[in-house]
């Protein structure tokens, strides 16, 4: 039993890491990355397959919890330089025409990056529409660094 609130409020921060651990399970199995579809030979490649897949599963979780600008996360530290300036450049594309589509977040912050990931990955931009879940965040992901590749290519 709980003997006091210093102790209930350690139970409720383990409840929160357990739903964080249990969200970044969730982007890595059948919904998200489909890791559990993976066939590899050897234990070595299913380590780096699961290293990779562990690191893109925490840049989709970085960016849900940014998604509603309440994280002070720096745009730095998920993305590097030029894939920055490639989002910045995108920012322009992605919004629509009204004032309610344009992406309401300070440039230099992880919220920024989010709302344009998200507009990649089908999302609205609507505030009114459901917020984009892990889902959106792995398309628009994969748009994205597809949209890098040729941005590399055109620089």
């Amino acid at each position: 039993p709980v003997q006091n609130t210093e102790q209930a409020l350690q139970i409720v921060q383990w409840y929160l890491w357990r739903w964080t651990i249990e969200q970044l399970f969730r982007t890595l199995k059948s919904k998200g990355l489909n890791m559990e579809k993976a066939e590899v030979e050897s234990f070595h490649g299913l380590v780096n397959l699961a290293t990779m897949a562990l690191i893109a599963a925490v840049q989709v979780m970085q960016l849900v919890q940014a998604r509603d600008g309440q994280t002070l996360q720096r745009i730095g530290d998920a993305f590097f330089e030029p894939e920055i300036q490639c989002l910045t450049a995108l920012n322009t594309k992605v919004e629509g025409k009204t004032q309610k589509q344009k992406n309401p977040h300070p440039p230099n912050t992880l919220s920024f990056a989010a709302w344009i990931i998200a507009r990649l990955g089908g999302w609205s931009g609507y505030q009114k529409d459901k917020p984009p879940g892990p889902i959106t965040f792995i398309r628009g992901l994969n748009r994205f660094y597809n949209i890098l590749e040729g941005y590399y290519l055109f620089r």
